[in-house]
């Protein structure tokens, strides 16, 4: 599945020295706005222990894990959604994007400018917050008027979607995202063709200086006071330090480097999970002597729709799955053993894929 997280914050925030962390690819990363004029794409993998254990039992030739793509997209100033800036390049490349990664600046540094003059995180949020949710004003104004003919006309399908395009503008007018509107998912569909900025999920990331880790500073409660009721995570991390730890590949030196700072894992392992888990993601796996490798799907998937991430035809003459599940495997430490102490399944169309699943697919085409 290509899924994309958009890193997403003011200029100087931090966003590209995290992008920079997370992936291979180096945007440049300097004390200046809109360093980053075209969004940069990155493919990260997902970090999970399952694959360590699947990999010392199968001996495969290779391992591929789950990955999720980032994009670093230019930063965001007020009035970006009239075009000031580089906004209508800022909401175009949102648009794209499943979720939203917010980085908010919850550091002092005389060094690195700040576009305001002064640190205020929930003011920052604020900004963006606004621009976003006046860019979605405007989308859904303009629906508005093209459904509001037919209602005046009588057609019930239209009286029920004005009413419900109402709710949106009345909300959004309030100051609010169209994520925390309480309706119904079916509801919501009315909106589902203007792709609203707003209704995306976000976490927000507090960027910290490195005397802040592990547990934040003054700006970080601020900023967990004002998002308490969106109900979002809120990572704490230092991206500059974070830059330092993707750059260990030795174990235990990085084991060392995350203890001295009382971290219990890097700040990037704990944003890619959340971010997984934010998209409702789980992974099921296949394993053979060729390859181990976890794939993604969307929770709540039934077998065919799980065999179509491998190929379309796995989905389309799909006729059963053998499931085993992990723990069994770990048990068992083969699929022979499996089968012979009774640990694998045949499921057919109906089976909903549960995380960790090894899956081996037969179809016919």
């Amino acid at each position: 599945m290509g899924l994309q997280c958009g890193i997403v914050g003011l200029p100087n925030v931090g966003k590209s020295t995290l992008f920079n962390a997370l992936s291979n690819a180096k945007a440049e990363a300097a004390n200046y706005p809109f360093c980053t004029i075209e969004p940069n794409v990155g493919v990260v993998t997902v970090p999970d222990e399952r694959l360590e254990t699947l990999e010392l039992l199968v001996h495969p030739e290779r391992v591929l894990p789950a990955v999720i793509e980032f994009v670093d997209i230019a930063g965001l100033v007020k009035g970006a959604s009239k075009g000031e800036g580089l906004g209508n390049k800022f909401l175009a490349n949102i648009r794209e994007v499943d979720a939203i990664i917010h980085v908010v600046r919850c550091f002092e540094d005389d060094n690195v400018v700040h576009v305001a003059g002064k640190v205020d995180p929930v003011a920052d949020k604020e900004i963006i917050d606004t621009e976003l949710q006046l860019k979605d004003l405007d989308s859904v104004e303009k629906k508005i008027a093209k459904v509001e003919k037919a209602a005046k006309a009588g057609d019930a399908k239209a009286k029920k979607e004005l009413s419900n395009l109402m709710l949106f503008k009345n909300h959004l007018l309030e100051g609010k995202s169209a994520r925390s509107l309480d309706l119904d998912e079916e509801d919501k569909k009315v909106v589902d063709d203007i792709h609203l900025l707003t209704i995306k999920k976000v976490i927000y990331v507090a960027n910290v200086d490195e005397k802040s880790l592990p547990d934040g500073n003054i700006y970080v409660e601020q900023l967990k006071a004002n998002v308490a009721a969106e109900h979002a995570d809120v990572i704490i991390l230092c991206a500059a330090i974070e830059a330092q730890i993707a750059e260990l590949t030795d174990q235990e030196e990085r084991a060392l480097f995350l203890q001295e700072y009382k971290l219990t894992d890097s700040g990037l392992n704990k944003l890619i999970k959340s971010s997984f888990a934010l998209l409702n993601l789980i992974t099921y796996f296949t394993a053979g002597v060729k390859e181990v490798r976890a794939w993604t799907i969307k929770k709540g998937w039934k077998a065919p729709q799980a065999a179509g991430v491998i190929h379309t035809d796995f989905e389309k003459g799909f006729i059963k799955a053998e499931v085993i599940k992990l723990r069994d495997f770990q048990q068992f430490k083969t699929e022979v053993a499996c089968r012979e102490n009774g640990k694998s399944s045949i499921e057919g169309k109906e089976y909903l894929v549960e995380d960790g699943d090894i899956m081996h697919f037969r179809f016919n085409v």
